[in-house]
């Protein structure tokens, strides 16, 4: 998922979009207001004052943007923009769904988008993992584990059961040297109080890349941080990435507990603190460099007893952007 700068005139248009949409139902809130504030500052590199930009309609849209990757992109920032301060209303959903028909993008997050607006929470929240990246993780747990395997880690999950000898291969990593990925992982469950695969609570073993992407990419466990690794992983991720991104500005930034487990810690507006959108940006582009897709089947017992920075460095993990 790579981010592309528009010409000149086709960033103004696609602003002038993302504004008519976060707009639509009243006046723009903060977390829209940074989100666009972002878009030109990381992407788009203009410096168009928001408050005066006009209004546009969807026939003028259309006729301002080439090539489909760049309509995809502008759709999807839509979308997020209109997430940013919360559940949006069916006005602004409707408005998303016309800017995307006369743009011919199929996006069929829209669809979970308009459940919300309707009030349907479960519906939305089902439809939105059987298409996205947690549909993947299930997926990849079967064909990698079989159905007995699939099971366990589901009752591990749930906090039914625990496997106490896959457990014990998790915790082996604790005598792995200090350094590397391993044991650096490992750290990273016990400072936060995690669980590994086997025990209860514990994720399912083909869902652990999103734990390795917070040691690899240096991304913390709150709200803010929780967006940077999605974002990090829709970067890299070559299957429907743009799940991932939505997904964390669903529950950090809409309010919506979009999660397959009981855990129902949310919060609203986190775009809209200073940096935060930035960094959502820039963490996509950081990923688009990374050179395998942690996410689809990546073998990480092969890359446990490397140096973290050797790990990075194979992978093309680039530093993080200051600030």
């Amino acid at each position: 998922m790579r981010l592309i700068q528009p010409d000149p005139a086709a960033a103004l248009v696609g602003l002038r979009a993302m504004k008519t949409v976060a707009t639509t139902s009243g006046a723009l809130q903060p977390a829209a207001r940074a989100m666009m504030e972002a878009a030109q500052k990381v992407i788009l590199r203009t410096s168009h004052d928001i408050d005066t930009l006009p209004p546009i309609t969807a026939n003028e849209l259309a006729k301002g943007f080439p090539g489909a990757q760049l309509r995809q992109q502008f759709v999807n920032g839509m979308m997020v923009t209109a997430l940013a301060d919360g559940v949006p209303s069916r006005e602004t959903v409707a408005r998303i769904e016309e800017f995307a028909g006369a743009l011919g993008i199929p996006a069929p997050e829209v669809s979970d988008l308009r459940l919300l607006a309707e009030g349907h929470m479960l519906l939305a929240k089902l439809d939105f993992l059987r298409r996205g990246h947690i549909k993947d993780i299930f997926k990849n747990q079967l064909d990698q584990k079989g159905p007995l395997g699939l099971a366990k880690s589901v009752l591990t999950m749930r906090g039914v059961m625990e496997d106490k000898a896959l457990a014990a291969r998790y915790r082996a990593w604790e005598k792995l040297p200090e350094g590397t990925l391993g044991r650096g992982l490992i750290d990273f469950y016990n400072k936060n109080g995690f669980t590994v695969p086997g025990e209860r609570g514990g994720f399912p073993e083909a869902g652990l890349y999103h734990d390795f992407c917070h040691l690899l990419g240096g991304y913390g466990t709150e709200p803010e941080g929780e967006i940077q690794v999605a974002s990090f992983t829709a970067g890299f991720k070559r299957e429907r990435p743009f799940y991932i991104a939505l997904f964390s500005v669903m529950i950090f930034s809409a309010g919506v507990q979009m999660r397959p487990t009981d855990a129902d810690f949310v919060t609203v507006g986190v775009l809209g603190k200073p940096g935060v959108a930035e960094s959502m940006l820039a963490a996509i582009e950081r990923g688009s460099k990374v050179n395998v897709d942690l996410s689809d089947k990546w073998d990480y017992w092969a890359w446990i007893e490397m140096p973290i920075d050797e790990v990075r460095r194979k992978m093309n993990i680039l530093p993080k952007a200051a600030g």
